[in-house]
């Protein structure tokens, strides 16, 4: 079985950056939702006559965490926030590589501890 580290998140990333950004975005939003299923949830902005339009926000919930990542008119947003009985209690903005860093690590800590999570990380890695 592939590795955590196989997933290169953190190569999508470093594409995340300026214009391929949307692109970025487009292309995880479809591995998470793959993955994830109703752990992930997926903005779109409309377009004419309520066509889905490119990906505007993605949100993943892993344990405890809820991570956001959206395309604002000021450039890529990213945070975290931390819930205990879902209660917010800290909530952090991140850089791109730290947003991806972190849910791979909570993924990762996910999959330990359930096997259906295991097998939503089997689907991304494979």
């Amino acid at each position: 079985m592939a590795g955590i580290d196989d997933f290169d998140l953190t190569a999508a990333g470093r594409r995340a950056t300026g214009s391929d950004f949307s692109t970025a975005l487009e292309v995880l939003a479809a591995k998470l939702e793959d993955a994830l299923g109703g752990h992930t949830q997926v903005q779109r902005k409309r377009k004419l006559l309520g066509k889905p339009g490119p990906v505007s926000e993605i949100n993943v919930r892993i344990g405890e965490s809820r991570y956001s990542l959206r395309q604002t008119s000021a450039g890529p947003s990213a945070s975290r926030l931390r819930e205990v009985g879902g209660i917010a209690i800290k909530r952090e903005s991140l850089s791109i590589d730290d947003w991806l860093a972190g849910l791979t690590r909570d993924l990762e800590a996910e999959a330990d501890r359930s096997a259906e999570a295991r097998a939503s990380l089997d689907r991304l890695l494979g």
